[in-house]
């Protein structure tokens, strides 16, 4: 049939205004499809979660996991060491886990249960098996030892301790401790000798796998506890962020905004203690019903072994993880996988591109979040280095700005009027998000003064309330988000955050060491800062380096442990008496710019070595590896 002349004329005009119109947009508005496609995501997904506040009986990400159990029970949830295990076989287990320890640990709804668990699906039946009680799950850090798990332990008010056996040594060396607080230990295990340790391992198999009632949680609601996840902090010891259901549901839509399916499989290669490994990788491989590729620690060398064996589709990263992929020898499959998009955070430009050339055209989806805060951002785009962007839905539903900031006093400027002065585009200040209903802010376990401390007030106006990202940012003229460094008494290593004040009550407990003062320096080609400590010696003292090893080895994990010392004849203190870091951090450790004495921690040689110009040039180049 031919179309009259008119309309046939008609059309071709609109055909070419669109093909216009779609070469002025490409042009000129690069990211307006990406955008168009980030925003409709969101009020998708914000629409669910105001349904899930509202709906009744509650609806949690345990209930979709049930769901997906009863959707799909024969799918593969859990590929682990060579064993998968079912979405109906994980859901079994859990009831098996919910049942003995309802009756060995006599667990009710509400009761705080700490996970001191390796990356294992262990770690999931057993915190599912809690969620089908109503009990709160506090995620330990399996590398803490001693002060520090006994401080986490008991900030989260828990009654209960579920171990690995791979872990005993750490918990024999506090069960004294918890023995005197009352405190049930259990360990997943068939047998123990030692005494106050329960083994659980045969009631678990013992018990039955049939379904639990909802009555036994039926008090849960959106702002109830579901965990305590652990942060760094200035206090000195880790932190019991409070994580409420709402804010589960909130991270596990993580996965669904950077494209992510049921028919991906994803690879968790992080720890699950940490929010990125339980919160997006684990609970958001739940909201999208999808396999989980789970590892006990990431390997370089097994990595893309891995994602071609079980032909993963979707990674999560951190910085050092993308790095050391690109430190691995060339091979000639490298782009021979099926890994189509990577969520993480940390990443430097020049090893995203580095990475993108080496391993193809991978969709990278750079985060900017924190366990306890209220804002986030997610780089929907193609842009390298930048952590996110913005756009009017987001910034309407979650409220926040960047406030210029005094990096010398650690505090905001504020003008005649007492508020804070917005950051110029361009410019970099520190977020903060304002705390509404919608973004809450609900602190940390049992420390009311830590959770203060992150509340801004009289920010944008008096009596306004902001959370302190304690972060520094910066917004580009193209709405693009990048972060600039870290305040405060906090740096990163490794993937971890590492409490300045922590570090410092470990070397100040040595016999030889009066004063530390601890931060963290740049390390040329590294992610994130390594510790380092100045020193004042104790009177009449000499430097014990054998004596400062021991301590640091045997009191913290290996990423928090400072790599150089600085012995200083004193310590440079600020009006209000606390010790200067800006002119240490620049300064660095370089020996042919520093006349004080510089130790080098040496795992070879199990001490503190006197860092000459030889070792500073040997960690330069790479050949000293951090």
């Amino acid at each position: 049939m031919r179309l009259p002349a008119d309309m046939s004329v008609w059309l071709t005009a609109a055909v070419g205004l669109a093909v216009l119109a779609y070469a002025y947009i490409r042009t000129f508005s690069p990211y307006f499809f990406d955008d168009c496609v980030s925003i409709l995501r969101s009020l998708t997904l914000g629409y669910r979660l105001i349904k899930y506040k509202t709906c009744k009986p509650f609806y949690s990400i345990l209930d979709c996991f049930l769901d997906a159990v009863r959707r799909h029970p024969s799918k593969v949830f859990i590929h682990f060491e060579g064993r998968a295990y079912s979405y109906g076989e994980v859901d079994r287990q859990s009831n098996k886990v919910a049942r003995a320890l309802q009756v060995e640990a006599r667990l009710r709804e509400g009761d705080s249960v700490a996970l001191f668990l390796p990356n294992e699906p262990s770690f999931v039946w057993t915190w599912l098996g809690l969620a089908k009680l109503g009990c709160p799950a506090a995620l330990l850090n399996f590398n803490i030892r001693s002060k520090s798990l006994l401080h986490c332990f008991s900030c989260c008010g828990a009654k209960v301790l579920v171990a690995s056996p791979e872990l005993l040594d750490a918990v024999e060396e506090v069960l004294p401790t918890l023995r005197e607080q009352g405190i049930r230990v259990f360990l997943l295990s068939g047998s123990c000798s030692l005494e106050g340790v329960t083994p659980l391992a045969d009631k678990i198999a013992e018990a039955s796998d049939k379904p639990l009632s909802p009555e036994l949680r039926a008090k849960v609601h959106i702002r109830s506890t579901a965990l305590y996840i652990y942060t760094s902090g200035t206090t000195g010891l880790p932190k019991a962020a409070v994580v409420t259901h709402e804010r589960v549901w909130a991270a596990s839509f993580v996965q669904a905004a950077c494209g992510t399916t049921a028919a991906d499989i994803f690879y968790i290669n992080l720890p699950l203690y940490h929010s990125a490994g339980f919160l997006i990788g684990m609970a958001g491989g739940i909201e999208r019903g999808l396999t989980l590729v789970l590892k006990r620690k990431f390997s370089a060398s097994q990595f893309w072994d891995d994602c071609r064996k079980h032909n993963v589709t979707v990674m999560q990263y951190i910085g050092e993880t993308l790095r050391y992929l690109c430190n691995t020898p060339k091979k000639e499959n490298e782009k021979n996988h099926k890994v189509r998009i990577a969520i993480g955070n940390g990443v430097r430009s020049d090893v995203w591109t580095e990475f993108l050339n080496r391993f193809g055209n991978i969709k990278v989806r750079e985060l900017y979040a924190a366990t306890e805060g209220n804002i986030g951002f997610i780089n929907y785009t193609s842009k390298i280095g930048a952590v996110g962007r913005i756009n009017f839905v987001h910034r309407f539903f979650f409220p926040y700005t960047l406030i210029k900031f005094d990096i010398e006093k650690e505090e905001p400027i504020r003008n005649s009027e007492g508020l804070c002065i917005e950051a110029d585009i361009g410019e970099t200040g520190l977020l903060v998000g304002k705390i509404t209903h919608r973004s809450p802010f609900v602190g940390y376990a049992g420390n009311k003064q830590q959770t203060e401390k992150k509340r801004l007030y009289d920010v944008l106006k008096k009596g306004d309330q902001y959370f302190n990202t304690g972060d520094l940012l910066c917004f580009d003229h193209d709405n693009f988000v990048y972060f600039q460094d870290r305040v405060g008494d906090t740096f990163r290593w490794k993937g971890e955050n590492v409490a300045t004040s922590e570090v410092a009550d470990i070397l100040t407990a040595s016999h030889c060491i009066s004063e530390a003062n601890v931060y963290g320096v740049k390390v040329e080609g590294h992610e994130g800062r390594i510790g380092m400590a100045a020193i004042t010696l104790t009177e009449g003292e000499v430097f014990d380096s054998a004596d400062v090893y021991k301590q640091v080895v045997s009191y913290l994990p290996a990423y928090a442990r400072p790599r150089f010392l600085r012995i200083q004849p004193s310590m440079e203190m600020t009006g209000t008496f606390k010790m200067k870091k800006v002119k240490l951090v620049e300064e660095g450790f370089s020996p042919a710019l520093i006349e004080d004495p510089l130790y080098f921690l040496d795992p070879e040689q199990k001490t503190y070595v006197p860092l000459k110009e030889e070792i500073y040039s040997a960690i330069a180049s790479g050949k000293i590896k951090l």
